[in-house]
């Protein structure tokens, strides 16, 4: 049981306030931890999502906890959620700055009924049938997971399904392909649009060489939903400490002490659910084991009811677009269009304007009427990607309590709250009635087959990014 001090935070029913700026040249391959309450990064949903909800303060003392969850983005909240909830644990959970900090306030806010970044198709080659029906109906479960946890949380959903444009006539095929899969294997009802409809009852994206529309899909407004999951979360008792990174893990006759700023706190079990802004010091199994990459977001002025017509915008689902390197767009709630794609390859990079202006062009591209449109938001934040496209819920050594949920590949709004779930589910003792590889198995280490991205190469894998970069813009606009 957690016992600490009253702090400032509480006392005031106010937020824990920043002690240093952000840092938009952050780089998790580069810095031991994420820094010590750093600010928000400038975005949309922090803009717009009002006060941040009270906290409990940094840590200020060694203290005991039963269980601690390291990160308070969307899966270590959920996590503490469904301890206390399901198990009837209240956890601790530590964050190195501000609370929901990194991913949680930084992505898309798009709720896809995926889990990585693998279609079924590729389940099915990789893992075979039996198994790729299971991860479908482990997706499905997760969907009523998440549409079961917001239910209460004001978050702005904007249900109704995803929309996957094909960006060219030759991603045809493959997507028609694809839809069949899904609705005579799966049992999940994707249709096929020709592009003069996507462009005329859909969305006039200029690029549209028609699309596949699947039936679940929801878009949030993901600051609303961060706070909202912090609020549920504080109501059940779990403690949440904002400026306490750990600065050092170590597990000593099955206990585990974590050093913070303000002092250590000695754990009988740890949930990692640090995201793209998972450090390579914070946990020996962790190491090498996620390539994190950037992704870049802006966030239009309101659009006029002339440029809504223009631009055909007669959806608020959630769209992505084919390309490997793809683009997630849609139309908020307050008629602004939020755009996102692929950013610098490190972070001593991301700042520089040049990423912001493709972001823009691209818009431009796929909406000409919005060239010129003025720009209210623009930010970027780390995605965690593992290196087989597909995330983890795992306890890596039987013999220690130490837990991860990990590799979302920029599909964790959604999955995030299932793998909070499943998190909890193996801290509370419970994790071995789960079969699917995911649960099963360690994040990989890069394939040792491709040097570049092997483990001994690992100080290289940016050199290996960029070349891959550059083929998936071959082979998404050339080739």
């Amino acid at each position: 049981m957690e016992t600490i001090m009253p702090n400032a935070s509480r006392a005031t029913g106010q937020a824990t306030p920043p002690d240093q700026p952000y840092d938009p040249a952050y780089d998790p391959l580069k810095s031991a931890t994420p820094g010590v309450g750093r600010d928000y990064a400038p975005t949309y949903w922090i803009g717009t999502a009002g006060e941040p909800p009270v906290d409990d303060g940094p840590i200020t003392q060694d203290t005991d906890a039963d269980v601690v969850i390291i990160g308070s983005g969307f899966t270590g909240l959920t996590a503490a959620i469904f301890l206390a909830q399901e198990y009837g644990i209240k956890a601790t959970v530590l964050e190195a700055n501000r609370s929901s900090w990194g991913c949680s306030t930084r992505n898309g806010g798009q709720a896809q009924c995926a889990s990585g970044r693998l279609k079924r198709s590729q389940w099915i080659q990789r893992y075979g049938l039996d198994t790729a029906l299971k991860l479908h109906r482990e997706c499905l479960d997760a969907m009523d997971t998440f549409k079961g946890l917001i239910k209460d949380i004001d978050c702005d959903p904007q249900p109704g399904g995803h929309l996957y444009v094909a960006h060219r006539d030759k991603v045809m095929p493959g997507l028609e392909k694809e839809a069949r899969l899904l609705r005579e294997t799966f049992d999940y009802d994707a249709r096929i649009l020709d592009a003069d409809t996507v462009k005329r009852e859909w969305i006039g994206d200029r690029e549209a060489a028609g699309a596949m529309h699947e039936p679940e899909g929801i878009g949030i407004h993901a600051g609303k939903l961060a706070f909202g999951y912090l609020k549920k979360a504080r109501a059940l008792g779990v403690k949440v400490h904002p400026a306490s990174p750990v600065q050092r893990f170590e597990t000593r006759g099955g206990v585990h002490y974590l050093t913070t700023p303000g002092g250590t706190v000695k754990a009988r079990a740890v949930g990692i659910a640090t995201g793209g802004y998972t450090s390579q010091s914070l946990h020996r199994e962790l190491k090498n084991r996620l390539l994190p990459i950037l992704s870049n977001s802006i966030v239009t002025r309101p659009l006029t009811s002339e440029e809504l017509e223009a631009c055909s915008l007669r959806t608020r689902q959630v769209i992505t677009d084919t390309r490997i390197l793809r683009h997630y767009y849609r139309l908020l709630p307050d008629n602004r269009l939020q755009i996102g794609s692929r950013s610098a390859i490190t972070g001593r990079d991301a700042p520089q304007k040049k990423y912001e202006a493709l972001l823009i062009g691209d818009m431009h591209r796929k909406f000409p009427a919005l060239e010129g449109i003025q720009v209210d938001y623009s930010w970027w934040g780390w995605v965690d990607v593992s290196h087989d496209m597909m995330p983890r819920i795992h306890q890596p050594d039987a013999k220690e309590t130490v837990y991860y949920a990990l590799g979302y590949g920029g599909n964790g709004v959604m999955y995030s709250a299932q793998a909070g779930r499943r998190l909890a589910q193996w801290i509370a003792g419970h994790g071995t009635s789960l079969e699917l590889p995911i649960f099963t198995s360690r994040l990989p280490f890069p394939n040792v087959r491709d040097t570049i991205e092997s483990p001994a190469f690992a100080p290289f894998r940016r050199v290996g990014q960029r070349l891959l970069y550059r083929w998936y813009y071959l082979k998404d606009e050339v080739l």
